[in-house]
């Protein structure tokens, strides 16, 4: 049976797409640097197992490869799926978990002197990576205080398996100032670190923003999110990267998710009949509706009420009248006429006519990684 068929709505990952972007990564950094894949927050709404199976099959990533997660549970949930790589919890570790992490070969991040504390209680802790605030202002240590921290791990007999801090804005080589200096202030850090014999870390710094615009913050390791997925961080990062003025290689990314739904409904209607709630849209003739099964709980944004498009037969659709919890209704009028059961696109390809997560993301006045993270995790995932 087509599993497919038993779905109303479902998210199609394309393999070869990762597969692709990931050798654009890998031709963009040295040999010896790491990669990770950042698959947190179910993978950027992309599906947490569908991405790990994906990168776990490929060579190139096997040999370098770490993933990324958000929690000690994210990575548990990939280790009992069998997934052997190394893992990296960016995100706080709650002080019960540690032990857990320390079993499962689970790698956490410690940015406070809580957190080394905590560490220093257990008689095998997990390996750890220090996090330093160069400049978000966010979690970790001021590069300033590395001494002192180096200080404490001398004295409570720990030992880092890495380093790393986070750019603020690096994804815009127009306007390097923050960024190059953040790098600055890390690499000092990471020396004192290794003057106070912690020598035998992995120091990382660069994230998709850093490892296309900033080859000299690549270090040991790139933490590659959205880039995986196939979006460039920001419209300036595009610019920078074609213009040829920063004398950067040239990349060229895939988007890997395809969001797909059906027709299930389609009326005709006179001119000047309200759609949805509110009454906010009346149709302007006489209109063909088609209703749709998703709607914001799926992760279709009700800022796109009267203003989303959605494709069907190869033409798109707008949305007519407000976003519902879990419908929506488009205007089919145009030929070719929609039928109950045709495919419907949100965002992906159909025919000439194509819709991805930038234009939802502009039209709701947020970011791609907003839209895709926000898709509901329920929706079933296949990988092609």
């Amino acid at each position: 049976m087509n599993a497919k068929k038993q779905v109303r709505t479902w998210i199609e990952i394309n393999s070869s797409a990762i597969h692709h972007n990931l050798g654009e990564f890998l031709g963009v950094i040295p040999k010896h640097t790491r990669f990770m894949a950042v698959v947190k927050s179910n993978a950027y709404g992309h599906g947490l197992f569908t991405v790990a199976e994906a990168m776990a099959g490929m060579k190139e990533f096997g040999t370098r490869g770490w993933f990324g997660v958000d929690s000690v549970v994210e990575a548990l949930s990939l280790r009992r799926e069998g997934f052997r790589n190394p893992m990296l919890v960016l995100g706080h570790t709650l002080p019960d978990r540690l032990k857990e992490a320390a079993l499962n070969d689970i790698t956490v991040t410690a940015s406070t002197s809580d957190a080394l504390m905590e560490l220093s209680k257990l008689k095998k802790p997990p390996a750890f990576h220090l996090k330093f605030d160069t400049g978000m202002h966010r979690q970790g240590f001021f590069p300033e205080k590395a001494g002192k921290v180096a200080q404490f791990l001398k004295r409570k007999k720990l030992v880092p398996s890495g380093a790393y801090t986070h750019f603020a804005s690096a994804k815009d080589r127009g306007y390097p100032t923050y960024t190059t200096t953040q790098l600055e202030k890390f690499k000092k850090a990471g020396q004192v670190l290794k003057r106070a014999g912690f020598k035998n870390m992995i120091l990382h710094a660069a994230a998709s923003g850093g490892a296309l615009l900033y080859p000299e913050s690549h270090l040991d390791m790139v933490r590659v999110g959205m880039g995986l997925y196939g979006y460039y961080p920001s419209p300036e990062s595009t610019l920078n990267l074609s213009s040829g003025l920063f004398e950067l290689k040239r990349v060229d990314l895939q988007p890997v998710l395809r969001w797909k739904t059906v027709v299930v409904e389609v009326k005709n209607v006179s001119e000047g009949v309200p759609v949805g709630y509110d009454l906010t849209e009346y149709t302007k003739r006489k209109t063909r509706l088609c209703i749709i099964p998703i709607g914001y709980w799926h992760g279709f944004d009700r800022g796109l009420s009267s203003v989303g498009e959605v494709l069907i037969r190869g033409r798109r659709r707008k949305v007519l009248g407000r976003v519902s919890m879990d419908m929506i209704v488009v205007d089919g009028t145009d030929s070719p006429h929609p039928k109950p059961g045709d495919e419907a696109v949100l965002v992906g390809r159909q025919g000439r006519e194509e819709v991805w997560a930038g234009e939802l993301a502009e039209k709701t006045q947020t970011s791609p990684y907003e839209v895709v993270t926000r898709i509901n995790p329920l929706i079933k995932r296949f990988l092609k």
